[in-house]
């Protein structure tokens, strides 16, 4: 067993790696982007940024996702210590997805505001997924921490109906 969690952790590792490359990979296209769109006479360089900002926004995300498998299933495996501790790493992990959900959704707005107001949609949906990801959060932060002043302070006997 020891051999197989060996295994796990090590293509965790690489995975991770293999994400934060990309990620790095998708920063220096979007900055290829913009570098061509200011060498070329005839090129609109606002598209090129707010396209450079949706690459990038999506290489954070993507870095983030590489960096939190990196810590939480490569370098300390699959155990958490206290749930406390879970719902933080979930929290600040999901925080950073609503993050990149809202700022892909507020580039694509600027996209489409000017195309047509038709492609307006996706953008509208996009940002009613970050909005529902964020109550979602808020929810699971309040009940998990509800139950996690409850198993801190469980009754005593003899408590409660005498």
């Amino acid at each position: 067993m020891r051999a197989f969690d060996l295994f796990t952790r090590a293509a965790f590792g690489l995975a991770s790696l293999l994400l934060m490359l990309l990620a790095c990979g998708l920063i220096v296209y979007a900055f290829a982007g913009v570098w061509g769109s200011f060498r070329a006479p005839d090129a609109d360089v606002g598209a090129a940024l707010l396209e450079a900002v949706g690459y990038t926004v999506i290489a954070i995300a993507v870095f983030d996702v590489g960096k939190y498998l990196l810590e939480e299933e490569a370098i300390r495996g699959r155990e958490m210590r206290s749930a406390g501790e879970a719902r933080r790493s979930l929290t600040k992990f999901i925080s950073t997805i609503v993050i990149a959900v809202l700022l892909e959704a507020v580039v694509t707005v600027f996209q489409a505001g000017k195309e047509s107001m038709p492609l307006m949609l996706y953008p509208t949906l996009l940002l009613v997924s970050g909005i529902l990801l964020m109550v979602g959060l808020g929810v699971y932060q309040r009940l998990s921490v509800s139950v996690e002043n409850v198993a801190k302070d469980p009754p005593e006997e003899g408590e409660g109906g005498n």
